[in-house]
Formats: structure tokens, sequence, C-alpha cells
């Protein structure tokens, strides 16, 4: 929801791409629909000049809708953004919830699932926001998960409820935090650990000493590719030697746009189009499937090696 001199646009970001798909004229009326969403959320309705978070629940079409809500002041009032999680639907899709459905290239898969079957040591997920990071984790959970090894998640929030796993709520306003939490999560006996994301120093320094004294520790952290992760442990001083010696292996994912298997048609590219030098260089004709494959299971497994330490990468088509 984004606020101008007219009032309030509403857009709606569907498939990583923003669609406008209606809005409200008036200033008046638009800071009175930000006020109702504050009020929702349990937000400071007098404050108007820091951005604000919070979160509230909703009914619809038989069950309970959770929304995240952030307020962030703007030049023309307070601008909202909403996201939705449907944790029904959610869980229902877990139930089915495997590597084997999110596109990566069989080989690249297997190893994965090697290293989600060691006994310890960290397996790190890394890419932007919305990458599926998450997914992904909860896609090897839901593989190992097997029942004879106790498995515990701090996240936040819990998008998905697994059957088998105990599955922790970041709380920061009662103090739970994911450091908080890690520690008492040590103190569980678990086998398996969940973290759903590495923000600060400290949640770094007990996930890297978890690894280290026997347990299995998934999670992620944001960073553009996996040599950038090496960076970031190393500003948040982590050190280097029990780094290496916790990591199992790092991936490194984006997500692409698919075709819809419902309304894509066959289409033959106009001839400008195939003999455009840019384009061609961007996407040749014969290699767009496979450009798309690779970008959906681009990944570089940073290895502790039993042999040798390798760099696995999926380069580009066009390289």
């Amino acid at each position: 929801m984004e606020s101008d001199a007219q009032g309030l646009n509403i857009k709606y970001r569907i498939d990583g791409v923003l669609s406008h798909v209606g809005g409200i004229s008036g200033v008046a009326q638009a800071e009175q629909a930000i006020s109702r969403i504050k009020v929702m959320s349990e937000l400071d309705i007098a404050e108007r000049r820091i951005p604000q978070d919070g979160r509230f629940k909703v009914m619809a079409l038989g069950r309970e809708i959770d929304l995240r809500v952030s307020i962030m002041p703007s030049v023309y009032g307070e601008d909202a953004v909403l996201r939705i999680l449907d944790r029904k639907a959610l869980s229902d899709q877990a139930q089915g919830l495997s590597l084997d459905v999110m596109g990566f290239e069989p080989e690249i898969m297997e190893r994965f699932r090697l290293l989600a079957e060691e006994p310890y040591g960290m397996l790190l997920v890394t890419g932007p926001t919305g990458s599926g990071k998450t997914t992904t984790l909860y896609g090897i959970i839901s593989e190992i998960n097997n029942g004879q090894d106790k498995i515990v998640t701090i996240e936040d929030p819990v998008e998905y409820q697994l059957p088998g796993v105990l599955q922790i709520p970041v709380n920061e306003k009662k103090g739970l935090t994911f450091a908080r939490g890690l520690r008492s999560i040590l103190r569980h006996d678990p086998d398996k650990i969940m973290v759903g994301e590495i923000r600060d120093a400290e949640t770094a320094q007990i996930a890297v000493q978890s690894a280290l004294t026997g347990h299995l520790v998934l999670t992620t952290v944001h960073a553009n590719n996996v040599f950038d992760v090496i960076g970031r442990f190393t500003n948040m001083n982590v050190d280097p030697y029990s780094f290496v010696s916790a990591i199992n292996g790092i991936m490194a994912q984006r997500l692409v746009r698919t075709l819809c298997p419902h309304c894509a048609i066959d289409d033959q590219p106009s001839l400008p189009c195939c003999t455009n030098p840019a384009l061609a260089r961007k996407a040749p004709m014969n290699t767009v499937s496979a450009a798309a494959r690779a970008v959906v299971s681009a990944m570089a497994l940073a290895i502790k090696p039993q042999s040798n330490c390798r760099v696995i990468s999926v380069q580009r088509p066009d390289s």
C-alpha cells in the first residue's frame, strides 16, 4: 500500500512482479486505511515518524490467515507492506514437500542429500530475500525425519508445520530471540537443529559451537553468493578456523519465473529477435531451457572434503 498526493495505491506482488490492483482516492481516506491496519497490528497510530512492525490474524475461507505488517513513513504519509502467510495451505503443501519437487538438478540434489545425512556439522543455504531458502530446509527436514532423531527448529515465523518436529516461534517482544532459543534448544537433547536465520553475532557463535559439538545445524543467512557467506561470518566475529571446521556445505540459490503449464502456448520469435546480438547473448534459443534449469538449480557447495576441498558451481550457459 503506497501513499501519494492523490491517496493510496494498492499493489500485489505475484511471482516477484508488482501489479496495480486498485486504490483509495483522497489523503484522508488513505490515512484512515493505514490507521486501521496499525490498530489491527497493535501499533501506535499516533507515531508516524518511525517505522513500525507488527502482525495480526484474520479469518478467510474458513481458516486463519496470518499477516505480517511493516509500516514505513514517506513524504506523503505512510506506506504499508503486508506479507500473507496461509499456514493451512503451506501445511498441506508440506505433506509432500521434498527436494524432488523443487526443480533441482538430480546431480546437485544428490550431493545436497549426502551433506544433509552427515551426523554433525553446519549446512547453510544462502540467497536473497524470498528465494526459497527456508522451503529448501523444510524439504531436507521432511526427508531426514525418520522418527529416530530429535529435530528442533526455531523460526520467525513458523511457516510450515511438520509432524514429529518441535518447532519454536521467535517472540522478540517476550525476549525469545534466535540466540536465546538456540541456547535452550541445546539443553533439550536435539540431534538436528534448524535455525530460521542467522542475524547476529551471538546466534552465529552458538550455531557454530553447536555444529562442533555433535549436532547437525541447518540454517540460512542473507548473502549474494557462497563466498560472501564467509565474509558475513567473519564480520560477525566468528573464528575462521571454527567456521571452516563446522561447515559441511553452503548452497546459494535463486528463483526463476517459469511458464504457466496451463496457459503457456508455443510462439515463434520474430526475425529481429533472433538476429539481435544482445538478445542472443542473453538467452540463445537453443539454451533457454538449459538456462532456466541452471538458474533454478544454481548452487555452489563448499564441501568439507573427505579427500580435497572442492567448490561446485553452475556456470551461465553463455559463458
